[in-house]
């Protein structure tokens, strides 16, 4: 357990990223530029042990999974994209015309999503990508995931086909990046590249930016839980859990002003594992990963959730709502113990693509207007112009810019 000093003097440590990766993501991306296609289907025997084919999955596939998954599950994927769909609906840019002054904002023509394959089939991530691009209007939309042995997961092609994706190759990490961002004979060059990934996808998105546009450079998931004495601790247990089984470099964080609590918490912890599939991965992400985190005050919480900066911050105190205005680095703020972070991963409507590693102080999670871009309009009349060319024509001159200076100076010259 942490005291606030000396958790700060870990977290200094912590670093997401292995840079030690770099130079075989930067061969894999150039091999991937030269040979393209030859190179995937290399690296999916290298890397995945599957033989591929056929890159690219028949679209008639998509509807053909959503036909074989069982009707529960079809019923929840489409309330999830409802829900997904109505809520970035609500915070899409629209365009401002009206003045002399205003933005236009138009759709990305072609977007590729990442969708890691791994241990789970993460059919929530194909909702949480794929439906913001289609609110946002994205002309074609192709998906990238890692092929498997016995072929891509049903309902992974079931959430494209309720989505609305185009196209779906079976390409994973680093090489899925490189085709993204450069094209190869089968898979075409796309505007941007988004979606989670491990430290290899992460760093060829860091790589190709630049190139292609990007999301983020995601690193391990986290979440940041804050409780009390009032917290149901098997509830703050599970959602602990929950985050642990994502990947065995999963960060969990606890923090409180209780320390009986805290100790509470991770009883649960330790019960409740022994009941879970995953709980190889659990225990070695909570081993090596997981930092309880004593404090003096509600003050030093906030604090210490604001140092860490965490892709997800559940609140689960009797003053949560307190700290809605005073956490402003959280990737997604979960507020009370009827919202855990679980329900944000499926159903909520905010995408579940978020900042990690920190970069939540200068970042925010995906949303419909990632797949937007905006240009500004500038359409003045006579009088504007007259009112403002006077200052412009001012600072050219201190610029020594004699052309900027006369192309305004021409117009005041015929307009007097």
């Amino acid at each position: 357990m942490y005291t606030t000093q000396s958790f700060k003097d870990k977290f200094k440590d912590l670093n997401s990223v292995d840079w030690t990766k770099t130079q075989s993501v930067m061969d894999i991306i150039q091999t991937v530029q030269q040979e393209q296609d030859a190179a995937l289907r290399t690296y999916s025997e290298r890397f995945d042990h599957v033989t591929i084919d056929q890159l690219e999955i028949p679209s008639s596939q998509f509807d053909v999974a959503l036909s074989s998954i069982d009707e529960d599950l079809k019923a929840a994927m489409q309330a999830a994209h409802d829900n997904i769909q109505a809520y970035q609906q609500s915070i899409k840019l629209t365009d401002g015309l009206e003045g002399e002054l205003f933005q236009k904002v138009h759709p990305l023509s072609r977007v590729g999503i990442y969708v890691p394959g791994g241990t789970a089939p993460l059919l929530s991530t194909v909702l949480m990508t794929a439906v913001l691009a289609k609110v946002a209007g994205v002309g074609e939309i192709i998906v990238t995931t890692p092929p498997q042995a016995d072929g891509i997961h049903p309902a992974i092609l079931a959430a494209c086909s309720i989505a609305g994706v185009d196209r779906v190759f079976q390409v994973g990490g680093a090489q899925a990046v490189a085709a993204l961002a450069y094209g190869t004979e089968s898979i075409p060059k796309v505007d941007k590249i988004v979606g989670p990934g491990n430290q290899y996808v992460a760093l060829a998105k860091k790589l190709v930016y630049g190139d292609v546009g990007i999301d983020s450079i995601a690193g391990p998931s986290e979440i940041v839980v804050a409780v009390d004495e009032t917290t149901d601790a098997r509830w703050a247990a599970f959602d602990i859990l929950a985050q642990a089984e994502h990947d065995i470099e999963a960060r969990t964080f606890l923090v409180s002003t209780d320390k009986q609590k805290l100790e509470e918490i991770y009883t649960h912890v330790q019960k409740e594992l022994k009941n879970q599939p995953r709980a190889d991965i659990i225990r070695k992400s909570l081993s090596d990963h997981h930092y309880s985190i004593l404090t003096e005050s509600t003050e030093e919480n906030m604090e210490i959730i604001n140092l860490i900066a965490g892709e997800h911050v559940s609140i689960q105190t009797k003053d949560a709502q307190n700290y809605v205005d005073r956490i402003t680095t959280a990737g997604a703020l979960f507020v009370g113990s009827y919202a855990p972070e679980a329900i944000g991963d499926y159903v909520a409507g905010p995408s579940h693509v978020l900042p990690t590693g920190g970069t939540s102080r200068f970042s925010n999670g995906l949303t419909v207007n990632d797949f937007l871009r905006t240009n500004s309009v500038i359409a003045l009349e006579k009088n504007s112009f007259l009112n403002m060319a006077k200052s412009g024509m001012r600072m050219a001159k201190e610029e020594e810019l004699q052309a900027h200076h006369d192309s305004m100076a021409c117009r005041m010259e015929d307009l007097s």
